[in-house]
């Protein structure tokens, strides 16, 4: 099992836009360090707590700061781009990544990014993701193509000036970078979408119940086109903070930075949207009950290495295996050294100890 991270950044409000690139540079710095394979930047536009909009910025200064760790947008808002003038930066960002992008993509979520952007109805999202795939594709791998969709038009100009004036930026990888799509209800559409065309699948707001599911929900798209997933290609982003005992693990993740968080944010913006279900161990718990205590002590994973562990054998085995965990991040200003503590653990002290026998 690779290990990697996602930044979306989760920072507190307080926190200057100079100090939250500062931080997740760091971080990516870090991970680097202990041989993590990937880090994962979100894209937002109205959420204070994650308040990077432009995550290709940050991937290229980690790329002059960093050798090896493979770097990705977690994920451009499709919606909310030219797809002509997206493909174009995906592709030169590409040739200064020299084989270590990846690009992840999604139509977006956070409900004041489209009210800022003025979509007009539930649906327009979706479309919009779709129709922007279609022309990013024949961007990259058509010599000539033409397109004209509800939202966009484009096609291939006529070359000017003894060929000097064309289109002319493809991608470093062929047929173009990895693309990963994330889906967290059952069910996904986005995650049926990663089986219909050969995406990365990643996975967020699982638990050992649900995330069979997910990978289910895979397999079925990727019967409409007769391709292949493998579990190996599978990301699964979840909560983790690792310490030398128990009880140390939990007070850092319920009173530091991830507590607060999910306490403040998190917790709240779920309930608003009736998605509190999918943290819950058992129907059973009720809405109000659902804390960062809750979590911490019955869904996330924390606690010593062993603890871990033990968490993790139990998600891989019940969800069938998954070829990538990706640690979220949270800022602990106030005592970094706690959280550098628990990725350095969880590299060196859980994942050479996982079974990782499936059932």
């Amino acid at each position: 099992m690779e290990l990697g991270i996602f930044l979306m950044p989760t920072v507190s409000p307080d926190k200057t836009l100079n100090e939250t690139t500062d931080f997740a540079l760091d971080m990516i710095r870090y991970a680097e360090e202990l041989d993590y394979s990937e880090a994962w930047l979100g894209e937002h536009y109205t959420a204070v707590w994650e308040p990077i909009p432009s995550p290709d910025i940050v991937i290229a200064q980690a790329l002059k700061e960093t050798s090896k760790i493979k770097l990705a947008a977690g994920a451009h808002l499709l919606p909310y781009h030219n797809p002509v003038e997206l493909a174009i930066r995906v592709a030169y960002l590409d040739h200064l990544a020299q084989g270590r992008l990846m690009l992840g993509v999604a139509p977006g979520a956070v409900p004041t990014d489209g009210q800022l952007f003025g979509m007009k109805h539930k649906d327009q999202n979706r479309e919009m993701t779709a129709e922007a795939l279609e022309i990013m594709f024949k961007m990259w791998t058509e010599e000539e193509f033409e397109y004209e969709g509800t939202y966009w038009s484009a096609k291939t100009p006529k070359p000017l000036v003894n060929g000097y004036l064309k289109h002319h930026i493809k991608p470093f990888q062929k047929p173009y970078p990895p693309i990963g799509v994330a889906g967290s209800n059952p069910n996904s559409a986005t995650l049926k979408l990663a089986g219909e065309y050969g995406f990365l699948p990643m996975s967020l707001g699982v638990n050992e119940n649900s995330a069979a599911n997910h990978w289910d929900t895979v397999v079925e798209g990727a019967k409409k086109t007769k391709k292949n997933p493998q579990r190996d290609d599978w990301r699964i982003v979840y909560q983790v903070f690792v310490a030398e005992t128990d009880e140390e693990a939990l007070d850092f993740a319920i009173n530091g930075a991830m507590g607060k968080s999910w306490n403040e944010y998190f917790i709240p913006m779920y309930s608003k949207a009736g998605l509190l279900d999918k943290f819950k161990h058992s129907p059973e718990v009720r809405d109000e009950d659902v804390t960062a205590e809750y979590l911490a002590k019955n869904i996330w994973f924390v606690g010593s290495p062993e603890t871990v562990a033990k968490k993790v054998d139990r998600l891989y085995q019940k969800s069938g295996g998954f070829g990538v965990l990706l640690l979220t991040v949270y800022d602990y200003e106030e005592n970094s050294k706690a959280w550098n503590k628990s990725m350095k653990l969880l590299k060196e002290e859980v994942i050479p100890n996982l079974k990782k026998q499936t059932v």
